[in-house]
């Protein structure tokens, strides 16, 4: 998907644009979505690809939101990331590429994974609003 970056300027905030096109992150316990447990679906910010479920939302206690699996796999690519003098895994989202986060090893059963994703590259979506989204696409 080819996303031209004047036009993500102009739609997304500058902590949007800086987390999804740099590789940014946002500060510990920021974030709109750390202590956010509403019933749902969390969307890229950049391309709307549905990624996560509230159903696998956990508190990891990290300052930044936790899931312990994907929506669907394919929905993320996972890639080496050897900035900060580290190397951990970085989350993307596999239809635009926009950085959400990174995945470690320590998370809950069943996957022990725990995807720690900024708030600023999702949106949160209620079951209605999909619900009424997907009703019109079949119009």
């Amino acid at each position: 998907m080819e996303l031209n970056k004047d036009e993500l300027r102009k739609r997304l905030t500058p902590l949007q644009y800086q987390i999804t096109q740099e590789s940014g992150t946002e500060r510990p316990f920021s974030g709109k979505y750390n202590k956010f447990n509403k019933k749902g679906t969390y969307i890229c910010v950049v391309c709307h690809q549905e990624l996560f479920s509230s159903e696998t939302k956990f508190d990891s206690g990290c300052g930044w939101p936790s899931f312990n699996d994907v929506l669907e796999q394919g929905k993320i690519s996972l890639h080496k990331d050897a900035s900060l003098g580290l190397v951990r895994t970085e989350v993307r989202c596999s239809k635009c590429q926009a950085h959400l986060g990174h995945v470690f090893g320590d998370g809950p059963l069943p996957t022990k994974k725990r995807y720690c994703i900024n708030s600023a590259s999702i949106e949160f979506i209620e079951p209605e609003t999909i619900a009424s989204s997907q009703d019109q696409n079949t119009l």
